[in-house]
């Protein structure tokens, strides 16, 4: 029989860490290197089963990363998991130690499977790529701004941001080759993703620094991680649509561009999607089934180490 304190929750915020275990203790500590070092010499002894805190912006990364190397069990999961939970139990009301609570509820009941921290370099590649995805927001934003100004002043001002901000978004690029350059790994991920058409630059970078899964696991949970599984909507005789949801929204974004870029030039992706349409299918229902379709092949490419095959990936299309 499991022990009350198997299963711990910490709620993360940028100043502190409010600890559950899921028989009511509480505890907080300060989210720095002295507050984590105290957690550790709280819980250790206890041989939790599982630790489990939510994915908050970066604030849960020093946490996590000290618990895992100090070989403690810890999950961090979608917030938003957590939440349909908190709400499916009844649990409304939200406060940082309620939180706490929900997550070592949730931890018990759920049993999230651990996965590995990414190491230093592959956070400062999501990093810097997610500084890229900012510079490209502001870069639209500042241009539309222009064709909307008609005074002399802000324009120019507004010139000499733009440039600034293309110069910037150049060397942020520049930097993400450099990075994948420092990996052997990664450049093989790379070479091999860039040989089919219609996956460009940054949706490989995109992949390699926020799907690092990819090639490690099926088609249904790849699908299913990034978003792209269709899920039942039925209820007694009612038989609703398929739906896709949740999953990594930056990767689901480029994976729709590439996927657009290679239903035009991919000749085992124009088929596919061609034969859909062709069947009936509306085009949006056709671009998402032509997404997972492309994510699968991806995934087996890298799984199998092997270079893209027309031949091979038609067969199955």
């Amino acid at each position: 029989m499991s022990r009350s304190h198997d299963y711990i929750g910490i709620d993360v915020s940028k100043a502190s860490l409010d600890t559950s275990l899921d028989d009511g203790q509480a505890a907080s500590f300060a989210n720095d290197a002295v507050g984590i070092a105290a957690l550790i010499e709280r819980i250790r002894p206890l041989s939790p089963t599982l630790i489990v805190l939510e994915a908050t912006g970066g604030f849960e990364r020093l946490v996590a990363a000290t618990l895992a190397a100090a070989q403690l069990p810890v999950a961090v999961v979608n917030p938003r998991q957590v939440r349909d939970f908190a709400k499916a139990s009844g649990r409304l009301a939200k406060t940082d130690r309620i939180d706490a609570v929900v997550l070592a509820h949730f931890a018990r009941a759920i049993q999230p499977a651990q996965r590995p921290i990414p190491d230093e370099a592959a956070q400062a590649f999501a990093e810097q790529l997610a500084r890229r995805r900012q510079l490209v927001e502001m870069l639209g934003t500042e241009k539309m701004r222009l064709k909307q100004t008609s005074g002399r002043v802000v324009r120019k001002d507004l010139k000499v941001h733009i440039e600034w901000l293309e110069n910037r978004l150049h060397a942020s690029e520049s930097g993400l080759r450099e990075l994948v350059e420092t990996s052997p790994v990664w450049q093989t991920k790379r070479d091999l993703l860039a040989e089919v058409k219609g996956v460009g630059e940054i949706a490989t970078m995109t992949l390699l620094a926020l799907l690092p899964e990819l090639g490690k696991l099926g088609r249904k949970p790849i699908a299913a991680l990034v978003g792209l599984a269709p899920f039942n909507r039925d209820s007694g005789t009612l038989r609703g649509k398929r739906a896709v949801w949740g999953g990594r929204a930056s990767v689901r974004q480029v994976l729709y561009m590439a996927t657009l870029s290679a239903i035009r030039h991919n000749a085992v992706l124009k088929t596919f999607y061609t034969r859909l349409r062709e069947r009936g299918k509306q085009p949006k229902v056709a671009i998402v089934a032509a997404m997972r379709k492309l994510l699968t092949m991806l995934n087996a490419m890298l799984r199998d180490n092997t270079h893209w095959d027309p031949s091979r990936h038609a067969k199955t299309a």
